[in-house]
């Protein structure tokens, strides 16, 4: 489905015409939640099969605020009954850690950073909406070692719209998309939008 919404401005006399189209519908999203949630327990069976002792490590999905964190809620429970155990959830919130810092002003508003108990030994895997530059994920992961050390972390994302600046990659993408600079990527959610999508928001100047 493709959109067109026109926007003037007044100031300067131009118009911008943001075309929206749209990547993943709400049956599609619920397909990709599903492949994911298979990758990720793949992904932990892989590490603790590795993995010496007689101990099993526990797998704990980390979101990142804001949309990291419904999608991590939601992929432990379909992972959950795949691996016939409790899944752990936690959130963090990047804003403290991130590279920029100084540029977002003397107040930064820091959202919850929720760690159910501590990292040492564990599988950890970050789930975000989308992966860009990587920084984000960069600032995650200077976060996540003030919280013990995990046997591994894995990265999970729903989106990759490339345009990396950093040499990160994810382990589990659903769904890769090329997007231009000045393009955005909208994942909605149904707990925070009221409904399941992802679409391609794209400005041009007319």
């Amino acid at each position: 489905m493709t959109g067109i919404r026109v926007l003037s401005n007044l100031a300067s006399g131009m118009t911008v015409a943001h075309k929206r189209n749209s990547l993943l519908d709400a049956r599609g999203f619920q397909r990709v939640l599903k492949r994911l949630a298979k990758e990720i327990a793949d992904f932990f069976k892989s590490t603790a099969a590795e993995m010496e002792g007689p101990e099993r490590p526990r797998l704990v999905l980390i979101g990142i605020q804001r949309r990291g964190v419904e999608l991590a809620e939601r992929l432990a429970r379909l992972v959950e009954p795949m691996l016939g155990e409790p899944v752990a959830t936690g959130a963090l919130d990047i804003t403290l850690y991130r590279d920029d810092l100084e540029t977002i002003g003397p107040r930064p508003v820091v959202g919850e950073t929720r760690i159910p108990e501590s990292l040492d030994g564990k599988c950890v895997v970050i789930v975000d909406d989308v992966l860009y530059t990587g920084r984000t994920v960069r600032a995650a992961l200077d976060e996540l070692a003030d919280f013990g050390r995990p046997a591994r972390i894995g990265l999970c994302v729903l989106i990759d719209r490339g345009g990396r600046e950093l040499p990160i990659q994810a382990d589990i993408v659903g769904k890769r998309v090329k997007a231009k600079r000045g393009d955005r990527v909208d994942v909605l959610l149904n707990e925070v939008d009221g409904r399941d999508a992802v679409e391609l928001v794209s400005g041009r100047a007319a």
